[in-house]
């Protein structure tokens, strides 16, 4: 009895303080060691009292360990009726048994879940909320924890099940038929854990080679070694070669305006060079716009360099509640919140209004911000395709959950450039009770007739429960916003922790907004100058034969799909003097890697002709495919 009460009381800390069950014990110290404070510890005991019936409640200024909540427990008398002790029916020599453990375990590590929260039927994304970046860290795991190759390709599996026959059948064809021979008298998870460095003398030995490492950004996360910077140490080996092969040129500094040309230093040549500038997100040209420089230099003047303080004690200029308002009847809603970035936004805003109660149903490629806010809420993450008929199936399947339930989707999303279809969306919460959040970032000052957004875009102005953007990209400034109902912005100024704990964007950043968006709507000729490049530039891509996904925005994805090859024609582009986005994971996940061009106002034709030009030769060069005719057609040019 006092061993299944044990575990009662030990399931329960973890479900209610998010820790693996398997990392809680009895005698270690709940706040030194775990950080359960007073607090997390009273919603325990609360907890426990009402559910094993007891007559005197906990107290906790005597529980310093998970035992002495045992303790009290047992001093009195508990109801263990509905309590059903968790032993395995099947034998621990049983392989397949064994290798669903081992499953369990690696993705219980990776995601946060206890082993036991994790049903093998279960769908990895839309009902655990396991991204596909976890997905493929965790796959890796068990690949060397096994003992099997780590470029073994391993099929696409919905379910932990599936995943446990794919491993199953890898490990009978490296292994042979008798592979649990090998592996079940011992756990290599359990001896990986206790010495690493068997395993990272072989991802230094990778390191030293100079040719054919085929690793990704990916293979450094989640490294295991006692010194928790091995991993960096071993990164910038990894990222020195890759900078020296002139293949990572990440976070090139600019030396002058960034415009459609920019001049840019480069770190590898150590030279100063004009590039064709296409990675910016300045859509509409505004950061160089004068009015909006001489409204920020004005406010500087008038203000100070910044505010000093959070937006709740001093931080607050009146130039932030012009801004408010500005937003707020730019989105046509009754209010505004800012904050001090469009990532903060999406953590505050996600993490205030939902919890452990909720449900968060997110587009697989969601902006990192969104997901981050998901998992800092602590609501069930139930990621769906990048479909709209994924995302119904997930609604359905969970259409009686009792709490609440937010859909979160970028409008234009930052790394493919297609639109949601909102309408569709719209029709799905409604149907299901959901709340929708839509993140602008993208949207905001490219979309709809004024540059309002995606709402505009399809006509449904007024009709999204909350709208999120950035002021960083086409309204060419710093800071983030969320606009909703009143009541709602209101709750977030309160219970929004990247908004009350932390100092907002200066006065004048703010000042230098409010500018942006005055000349945006005054000049709409900017938005049709965008618009007529969008179409130019992905007509001549096209044709070409690029593969431009469902890009519908001012971003235009080229797919590659190789991380070598994609880096091979970044490189070669950027010899030519073209600069745009490289992006390998974590910017998407592996395989699907990409160059990413921002197409602005600024363009000229001959900029884009340029852009098309050395596009063209540089995908001639590496070999990614184009149509059979893009030769002549260059000559021609």
């Amino acid at each position: 009895m006092m061993e299944t009460l044990q575990q009662e009381v030990l399931k329960t800390f973890a479900e209610l303080t998010e820790y693996p069950a398997n990392t809680l014990d009895l005698t270690s110290h709940l706040e030194n060691d775990f950080g359960i404070d007073s607090i997390a510890l009273a919603e325990v005991t609360a907890a426990l009292t009402k559910q094993l019936q007891l007559k005197n409640p906990l107290s906790i200024q005597t529980i310093h360990c998970i035992g002495d909540a045992v303790e009290q427990i047992a001093a009195q008398e508990f109801h263990l009726s509905e309590v059903k002790a968790t032993v395995s029916a099947d034998s621990p020599q049983d392989p397949h048994s064994w290798l669903r453990e081992q499953v369990r375990s690696v993705f219980a590590s990776f995601s946060g879940y206890n082993t036991s929260e994790l049903s093998m039927d279960a769908e990895i994304e839309s009902d655990l909320g396991i991204d596909s970046v976890t997905v493929v860290s965790a796959q890796g795991e068990l690949l060397k924890a096994l003992g099997l190759r780590d470029n073994l390709k391993i099929p696409g599996c919905k379910t932990l099940a599936e995943l446990e026959q794919a491993f199953a059948s890898l490990l009978v064809e490296e292994k042979g038929a008798q592979w649990a021979a090998e592996l079940v008298s011992k756990n290599p998870l359990i001896d990986e854990l206790l010495n690493p460095t068997a395993k990272n003398d072989e991802v230094q030995h990778q390191i030293d080679s100079d040719d054919g490492d085929t690793r990704t950004m990916r293979d450094f996360v989640g490294i295991q070694h006692p010194d928790l910077f091995h991993k960096a140490s071993e990164f910038k080996a990894f990222y020195d070669k890759k900078k020296a092969q002139q293949l990572y040129w990440y976070g090139m500094p600019l030396e002058t305006p960034c415009k459609n040309r920019a001049v840019m230093f480069d770190e590898v040549t150590g030279t100063s060079r004009e590039f064709l500038m296409f990675g910016s997100n300045s859509y509409l040209g505004l950061s160089n716009h004068p009015e909006v420089i001489q409204a920020i230099q004005d406010a500087a003047g008038q203000y100070g360099a910044t505010n000093t303080g959070c937006r709740i004690i001093a931080g607050s200029n009146v130039l932030h509640l012009e801004l408010e308002r500005k937003l707020a009847k730019l989105k046509g809603r009754e209010a505004c919140i800012v904050y001090p970035s469009g990532y903060s936004a999406n953590l505050g805003c996600i993490s205030a209004l939902t919890s452990k109660h909720d449900l968060i149903f997110t587009d697989a490629i969601n902006h990192m911000s969104i997901t981050d806010g998901c998992k800092l809420a602590g609501a069930q993450r139930k990621i769906y395709n990048h479909s709209l008929n994924s995302l119904e199936k997930s609604l359905a399947k969970y259409a009686d959950h009792p709490g609440g339930k937010l859909i979160v989707t970028d409008g234009v999303f930052s790394m493919h450039g297609d639109i949601v279809d909102l309408p569709r969306l719209m029709k799905l919460a409604k149907r299901y009770g959901a709340r929708v959040l839509v993140d602008d970032a993208h949207s905001t000052g490219v979309l709809g007739k004024t540059g309002s957004g995606t709402t505009e875009h399809f006509n449904m102005k007024g009709e999204v429960d909350l709208e999120l953007g950035t002021m960083s990209k086409a309204l060419s400034g710093l800071g983030g916003f969320v606009c909703g109902d009143g009541d709602v912005v209101e709750f977030l100024r309160f219970y929004s922790n990247s908004y009350v704990f932390a100092a907002t964007i200066p006065a004048h950043v703010a000042a230098g907004v409010i500018a942006s968006i005055d000349v945006m709507l005054r000049e709409p000729e900017r938005l049709t100058k965008l618009w007529d490049n969008i179409y130019y530039f992905r007509n001549l891509m096209l044709q070409a034969g690029f593969d431009l996904e469902n890009s519908d925005s001012a971003i235009v994805p080229v797919v590659v799909g190789d991380d070598a090859k994609t880096l091979a024609l970044g490189r070669a582009v950027r010899a030519r003097g073209l600069y745009c986005q490289t992006v390998v994971f974590p910017g998407v996940a592996v395989g699907d890697a990409r160059l990413r061009l921002s197409i602005t106002s600024e363009h000229t034709k001959a900029d884009l002709d340029e852009a098309y030009r050395i596009l063209v030769e540089g995908a001639l060069e590496v070999g990614v495919p184009l149509s059979q005719d893009v030769k002549a057609g260059l000559a021609e040019a």
